[in-house]
């Protein structure tokens, strides 16, 4: 399925201010949101997601969130076909999409026409990678598919073996799924926002810590205790992990609060290292972005 007819994209690093913006926006133009993040498809994973509130939804049609089960993993090729026909059916009621959040593969699945349907999982290869060293998984990638290691982070284990998996089954590089048409469709229209980073480590470092307010803790002891397992692709999620830890009393509170922050903050690096590389129409501080997307013409205001 090709994407056609408007779409708008707003991406950008954790805690920039995304979803505030695409609520304006989806309720001043006919909009709804579809979802571009790896943990908010799971049902339950709310506070460490910042996953919209329940008076949020009522107000904005949401897509794509509490699509799955916890304990379940959930594939990139699951999530371009559900993204994918949302977007369509959305267009079909005479509304607009728009496409939201910071999982770049994600957004990248949805806009190019990556091909996943040659490599379907093969538990038992599966397996034998997982029983390896993720260092000596992440030296085979890169030996066999350098410019899909180039693109994963070695400490992305799952991603790792997903790669080698594609790899070792089909005999084309995982990357190969990664060609792209050199321009995006000239109704989709990619905005990336960003801010000073200090004011983006300093929003981060208050997201942690209303996070942890909110019941975080109780969150992630909960989801533990009704089954969901520490190593779940769920748990890998950023928070979820760190709080797991802290629960299992590997980490003090404030070790665990520190370690959250930076891991974020590394996290949002990544993220603009990613946008860096797309067909961003405009870069865009949330403070303007509103008119500006809006009314696509209007010069920024000075600075």
């Amino acid at each position: 399925m090709r994407l056609q007819g408007r779409l708008i994209v707003i991406a950008g690093p954790t805690a920039v201010g995304k979803s505030g913006l695409a609520m304006r926006l989806a309720e001043a133009m006919a909009g709804e949101i579809v979802s571009a993040d790896s943990a908010q498809v799971y049902r339950d994973l709310d506070i460490g997601t910042a996953k919209p509130t329940p008076a949020e939804r009522a107000r904005v049609r949401h897509h794509l969130i509490d699509v799955r089960d916890p304990r379940e993993a959930f594939t990139v090729a699951e999530y371009q076909d559900l993204a994918r026909a949302a977007i369509t059916e959305i267009q079909a009621r005479g509304r607009l999409p728009l496409l939201v959040g910071g999982t770049g593969l994600y957004i990248r699945a949805v806009l190019r026409p990556f091909d996943f349907a040659g490599a379907p999982p093969d538990p038992a290869l599966r397996a034998t990678l997982e029983a390896e060293e993720p260092l000596a998984l992440y030296a085979r990638l890169r030996a066999l598919d350098p410019a899909a290691a180039e693109r994963i982070d070695p400490r992305n284990v799952r991603r790792t073996i997903r790669a080698l998996e594609v790899c070792l089954t089909t005999g084309r590089p995982f990357s190969a799924g990664w060609r792209q048409a050199p321009d995006l469709p000239p109704d989709v229209a990619f905005y990336a926002l960003d801010r000073p980073r200090a004011e983006l480590y300093r929003r981060i470092a208050d997201r942690v810590h209303d996070q942890l307010r909110d019941g975080l803790l109780e969150e992630v002891a909960s989801l533990l205790s009704a089954g969901v397992p520490r190593s779940a692709q769920s748990m890998q999620a950023l928070g979820y992990k760190e709080a797991a830890a802290r629960l299992a009393g590997e980490l003090t509170l404030d070790e665990m609060t520190d370690l959250l922050i930076r891991r974020t903050r590394q996290y949002a690096k990544r993220q603009l290292t990613w946008l860096r590389r797309e067909p961003v129409r405009r870069w865009l501080h949330p403070d303007e972005a509103f008119d500006a997307i809006r009314r696509p013409g209007t010069p920024p205001r000075p600075s």
